[in-house]
């Protein structure tokens, strides 16, 4: 036997103890819970795979669109398109591209990904930051000499840059393109060796195995430090992105309860609710459900506040999100690049039947066409951004 393929055994095997390990304490056992568990070990492995074999030469930079519709991991951000390239301290790189109906992207050197050991941002650029704006063209520059506003430095680690393109209006129109090229790479690039496929397959593993299981731990001692049906502290991700800031709120309500939120509005360029599932932390499903919502989907009281129902039935209210039945669930608060004090969400256990009459008697009716409309808007959108 070779040992490429005994190289690719292990990584099987190892997929099996992997798949043994996610149906047992401490990930949850609920039926339900082991389905999408599985699933998400299937999607991984396709998402690690594509990364760590077909995406592992800095010479040959590609972007990679994970934590979409499908590869999804560590609560992705439903107003995002995500694209990560692998790159190198030594070299230099041009990203060239257009905004089209994107409204701002965050543009981040990474060490490695959260779950990883090591990991942590070391540079980061924001749109705005250089002027460019939806319909914008745009060029940045990775690495090599200069101060010019729009290069990007690649220190001692750098690993990867990031891109999370922001789309607040969720307009059927063209997303964002982007483009990558290493300005040093003067020559074919080189055949994929053997030694090219085992540093593939240990990478790959080691992102999985990291991935479901930090994930997982992470999400078990957040809820662990505060209580259900509340919202935490805000706090700052460690090792993430300067410009973001996140609130937690575990939920746990009965088939006929609901949960309201009363927050002031986020003094902070962007802000948004979104429901996620517990251990794998995928989105709750957003194309075809209002599992989110962002500042430009989200109706203000009169009184200045956002009121916000979370509920397994369409009270018939505007602000609702739909939990897909789900008893327990998380719920998170994003506000980015801030501006003042952090927001002030307070929250309510009510019953379904008495969600009317917990708000305010402004409080419009959204009936069932109307939901329909903004649900059809919402499909409209996401296929023109992530091609489906």
């Amino acid at each position: 036997m070779s040992s490429e393929l005994a190289r690719w055994q292990e990584f099987v095997a190892g997929l099996d103890r992997l798949g043994r390990a996610i149906t047992a304490p401490p990930f949850p056992e609920s039926a339900r819970d082991t389905v999408e568990g599985l699933r998400h070990l299937a999607l991984q492995t396709v998402c690690w795979l594509e990364w760590s074999v077909g995406h592992q030469n800095p010479r040959a930079p590609m972007f990679q669109r994970q934590n979409d519709l499908v590869l999804q991991w560590g609560g992705p951000n439903a107003d995002n398109i995500y694209r990560h390239a692998r790159v190198h301290p030594s070299l230099t790189y041009r990203i060239v591209g257009k905004m089209h109906s994107c409204e701002d992207f965050i543009l981040a050197i990474r060490h490695n990904f959260m779950h990883m050991e090591g990991s942590g941002t070391i540079a980061e650029l924001s749109a705005h930051e250089i002027g460019v704006g939806a319909g914008d063209d745009f060029e940045i520059l990775l690495g090599g000499e200069g101060d010019e506003p729009n290069r990007v430095p690649l220190p001692d680690g750098a690993l990867s840059v990031s891109i999370r393109e922001y789309y607040f209006d969720w307009q059927a129109r063209e997303p964002a393109t982007f483009t990558i090229e290493c300005l040093d790479a003067d020559a074919p690039t080189d055949a994929f060796t053997a030694n090219d496929l085992t540093f593939g397959l240990d990478e790959a593993a080691t992102h999985l195995h990291r991935s479901l299981t930090y994930w997982n731990q992470y999400m078990l001692d957040a809820r662990a430090d505060q209580r259900d049906n509340e919202f935490g502290a805000g706090y700052d991700v460690q090792r993430g992105l300067a410009a973001a800031k996140y609130a937690f709120c575990f939920f746990d309500l009965a088939p006929d309860e609901a949960l309201i939120i009363d927050c002031d509005v986020p003094q902070s360029r962007y802000w948004s609710f979104h429901l996620y599932q517990l251990a794998w932390w995928e989105a709750l499903e957003y194309a075809t459900r209002v599992t989110t919502r962002n500042h430009t989907q989200t109706r203000i009281s009169d009184d200045g506040l956002i009121r916000v129902v979370v509920a397994h039935e369409d009270p018939g209210v505007p602000n609702w999100l739909d939990t897909e039945g789900r008893r327990e669930a998380l719920l998170t608060l994003r506000w980015f690049w801030p501006s003042g004090d952090p927001p002030s969400p307070s929250t309510r256990v009510v019953k379904l039947a008495a969600v009317r009459a917990a708000l305010p008697p402004d409080t419009p009716t959204v009936d069932a066409a109307t939901r329909r409309a903004e649900i059809a808007a919402r499909r409209a959108h996401l296929a023109w951004r992530f091609r489906t």
